[in-house]
């Protein structure tokens, strides 16, 4: 998978932009506030319809312009195929898949990313919510059904916490809240056995390269925590399909024990809303005890481990985003990071500030931005 083209209108900091890229690696360099990482972010938003940077479409359209776009064209599976975003002040944007219309749960899986930036440092340290939805995303791009069934609980859980407000405030009927708690068990016992899938190849491919950028030194594993339950599920034998039958009754009960509790809160206390993901190197926990260096090379194993897995799910590598994070990593773990995607030819964009975090020559096509503009 690659893109061939991209075009943007009006985008950003982008009047028109016509760039054509390389299957390899295309490194764009130039200071910073040059539009740099608007690029990385035009392929990124094609992925999964959405900015790793803003919520609000509006924001991605030219200062004192009404209209914007994103044009893409990329090979998936040896099959050309073009991709348009239509952005507007005034109305939804608009997405065309092959000049067709499509909606964002037919985007999704059409064209695979993955993203490392220096927010991504933080992917270990930071709250659980960052690394859910590292996860999702992840499953979402390999199993679009996956994202179906997000959304949908999603709306579940905000359906049931609307009614506990209701309750609370004596304007609810509690009797309703069996039928959305049946909904919520069938959906997130579904959620469960394909993020547990998923951590479990998940933790095979992120040790196998934390043993390789460790010299075999360290040891990752990767678990995933249910909230309320003592134990933590990744590495172990048997299918998560069997696993989550004993968590439909398990869910029941603690839905029931914290009905009261809920009520008072106006939230739900129970789900795959509240799950985590837990990293351990050697044992040691790495968001409680882990050095910066033991984090950062944690989060290059995720990362690397991400790529791996979408491999693996639909048969080739998703496009390697890489934003400005060279600058972030000492030269080992850049001369292993560059090796890697060098050695399993992937196509990769990478931004950087200065030509010196990386090879004289034979690397791949350069790029020099400023103000908007890219040459050669």
């Amino acid at each position: 998978m690659y893109v061939r083209f991209l075009k943007l209108r009006n985008y950003r900091n982008y009047n028109e932009l016509d760039l054509a890229l390389q299957p390899g690696i295309n490194i764009f360099l130039g200071p910073n506030a040059q539009g740099k990482t608007n690029i990385i972010e035009a392929i990124y938003y094609a992925s999964l319809g959405r900015s790793h940077r803003t919520h609000q479409d509006a924001e991605l359209i030219r200062w004192h312009e009404e209209q914007g776009s994103i044009l893409l064209d990329f090979d998936r599976r040896g099959v050309e195929n073009h991709l348009e975003f239509q952005f507007s002040r005034n109305k939804r944007r608009r997405i065309l898949l092959n000049e067709h219309p499509i909606r964002l749960k037919e985007l999704i899986g059409s064209i695979n990313s993955v993203l490392f930036s220096p927010e991504d440092l933080f992917l270990i340290k930071g709250a659980p919510a960052g690394r859910r939805r590292f996860l999702d995303g992840e499953i979402s791009q390999a199993s679009p059904p996956y994202y179906h069934e997000l959304a949908e609980f999603n709306r579940i859980i905000s359906q049931r916490n609307s009614l506990l407000k209701r309750i609370r405030e004596r304007h609810g009927d509690a009797s309703l809240l069996e039928l959305w708690d049946a909904q919520l068990v069938k959906s997130a016992s579904k959620i469960i056995a394909k993020r547990l899938e998923a951590v479990r190849k998940l933790n095979m491919l992120a040790n196998l390269m934390q043993r390789r950028i460790s010299s075999d030194q360290e040891n990752l594993t990767v678990t995933y925590e249910i909230h309320g339950l003592d134990e933590a599920y990744g590495a172990k034998d048997g299918k998560s399909e069997n696993m989550t039958k004993s968590f439909t009754s398990w869910y029941n009960e603690m839905l029931k024990q914290s009905r009261e509790t809920d009520i008072l809160r106006g939230s739900t206390s129970y789900g795959p809303h509240h799950d985590d993901l837990v990293l351990t190197v050697n044992g040691i926990n790495l968001r409680t005890f882990g050095s910066q260096g033991q984090q950062r090379t944690g989060v290059l194993s995720l990362k690397l481990a991400e790529l791996e897995f979408l491999r693996s799910e639909t048969g080739e590598y998703p496009i390697l985003l890489l934003d400005d994070v060279m600058s972030e990593l000492d030269v080992r773990r850049r001369q292993q990071l560059l090796a890697f995607i060098r050695r399993e030819h992937i196509q990769t964009l990478i931004t950087a500030t200065d030509a010196a975090y990386f090879p004289a020559e034979g690397l791949g096509r350069y790029y020099q931005v400023k103000n908007g503009r890219i040459t050669r």
